[in-house]
């Protein structure tokens, strides 16, 4: 996977200076998503790796209506250097630079039962606070953390879930 990464990371920059240069992050973000969406489909990525497909073709498949010749380019730069497969990593290294540029955090709070909409603006002001930048929220529900919840912001994690808490009591009274 960090090969992968490795890999992709040029690409992913220098699609994100077109997007940056071209003011169009967005509609890059949707192109992006939508090719790693179908390069990951099974049988496209069987497709993909098979030595009949011409690029011409691979850039027809992965190209959603509407795609400006920026990037039906980029795809068929990718075909010639055989980096198809290496789409959901330059999307998501995409999404990485897009947010960093445009000051957003994301976040993902995972709790053990939904979460009131008081809470969660609660929970996004306090994040703002620290993080001093906008915050975007995902939210999704396992019942396993028994109470509480896990926020997971990038590279700081806050578990205050009952799990956690007893799994770090746990711990505490085996040392």
């Amino acid at each position: 996977m960090s090969q992968a990464l490795t890999l992709a990371r040029p690409y992913a920059r220098a699609v994100f200076a077109i997007a940056r240069d071209e003011g169009k992050f967005a509609p890059w973000s949707d192109a992006l998503g939508f090719a790693a969406r179908v390069a990951t489909d099974p049988q496209v990525a069987s497709l993909l790796g098979n030595p009949g497909l011409t690029d011409a073709d691979a850039v027809t498949l992965l190209s959603p209506d509407g795609a400006g010749q920026t990037f039906r380019d980029f795809l068929a730069l990718l075909a010639d250097n055989r980096r198809l497969a290496l789409l959901p990593e330059i999307a998501g290294l995409f999404e990485e630079l897009r947010a960093d540029a445009e000051r957003v955090v994301k976040a993902r709070v995972t709790s053990a039962a939904a979460l009131p909409a008081g809470e969660l603006d609660t929970i996004k002001a306090a994040l703002k606070k620290r993080f001093g930048r906008e915050v975007e929220i995902e939210t999704s529900v396992d019942e396993a953390l028994i109470g509480g919840a896990v926020i997971d912001a990038g590279d700081v994690v806050i578990d205050g879930s009952l799990r956690g808490k007893l799994s770090r009591l746990q711990s505490a009274l085996a040392q």
